[in-house]
């Protein structure tokens, strides 16, 4: 019976409409767990191969529910899909995404069959004719079934690659991340020192001193941003996105120079100046945490690095400035 929505529900379904829609939403859920295993095979073999038999036991349960169609109603199967039954869950676009991380994809496919195995519990339990009652029964059980070899794919492939996979996510974070964005942040800490407290020294006008380190700060953004972006296309040396890489270095350069220039909105110079002083200091500790971190530079040498490149730049900067 068809409504205003052009969607069936399920109440008004057949019972060889329900084996149909069953049919054809296990080849949907094959086909997405065959493109999760290959979107992840280069990076994350053990999960692809989860993902990769998950689908072969979806190929599995349509095969046998196909056969359970030919033996109660023959060769000849209704066309009904999940979007065309009011009330039935749906598998949203999200892993259409080529941007999914792997906990994403994993959340994903763990809804994808909780949602299946849910549904027929449910309309097992609204049906009063016997034989729909029998037959979403044993829907469910294909489901409950498909979820625990789930379970056991994930156990048996993870065991032995979880640690391997969860460093290839953390060396992509800082390839494509982290390394831009420290470089970034570094340049505009450093960099916009000179420029900044020259002004400062020389005009000794915080309005002035303000307009010189925004421009600088967001000039060197663009170009650090630019040159990340255009320098590499990540294909050969796998660090990422050359997109998401100049995004991260442009914007870490750019706060990296404002830090120390926002204070000069104060118009009294030496606490504008006061402050920009202790923004600086600030600057320079967070990059040497985010080093040692996440670059494994021993703290101590990252420190003496960090320092010492701001300490020479920024006293260049008051020389040129005071002179």
């Amino acid at each position: 019976m068809l409504y205003l929505t052009s969607r069936m529900r399920f109440s008004d379904l057949s019972e060889q409409q329900v084996l149909a829609l069953a049919i054809s939403s296990e080849e949907d859920d094959a086909r997405i767990y065959r493109g999760f295993a290959a979107g992840l095979h280069e990076d994350y073999p053990g999960t692809a191969a989860i993902f990769s038999e998950m689908a072969n036991e979806e190929d599995q349960h349509r095969i046998s529910l196909i056969e359970l169609h030919q033996k109660r109603f023959g060769d000849t199967i209704p066309l009904i899909r999940r979007e065309h039954v009011s009330g039935f869950y749906a598998r949203k676009p999200t892993w259409l995404s080529a941007h999914l991380t792997l906990d994403q994809i994993r959340h994903i496919s763990e809804n994808m069959e909780t949602a299946s195995r849910t549904f027929y519990e449910n309309a097992e339990k609204r049906s009063t004719d016997a034989d729909t009652r029998r037959l979403l029964g044993d829907l469910a059980a294909v489901e409950a079934s498909h979820q625990d070899k789930a379970r056991f794919l994930t156990q048996s492939h993870m065991e032995t690659e979880a640690e391997s996979e969860d460093e290839t996510a953390h060396r992509k974070l800082v390839l494509t991340l982290i390394q831009p964005g420290l470089a970034g942040l570094m340049d505009g800490s450093v960099s916009t020192l000179a420029p900044v407290f020259a002004t400062a020294f020389a005009t000794g006008n915080t309005w002035t001193t303000f307009l010189v380190g925004l421009a600088a700060s967001i000039g060197a953004g663009i170009s650090m941003g630019f040159t990340e972006a255009v320098s590499d296309d990540g294909q050969i040396s796998g660090r990422g996105s050359p997109t998401l890489r100049g995004l991260a270095s442009g914007v870490m350069t750019a706060i990296g120079g404002l830090g120390h220039t926002i204070p000069y909105l104060i118009s009294e110079f030496w606490i504008a100046t006061s402050i920009a002083f202790f923004v600086v200091a600030v600057e320079l500790c967070a990059i040497a945490w985010i080093q040692s971190k996440y670059m494994e530079t021993p703290l101590l040498r990252a420190t003496f690095q960090v320092v010492l490149g701001g300490s020479l730049v920024f006293a260049a900067g008051v020389l040129i400035g005071g002179g």
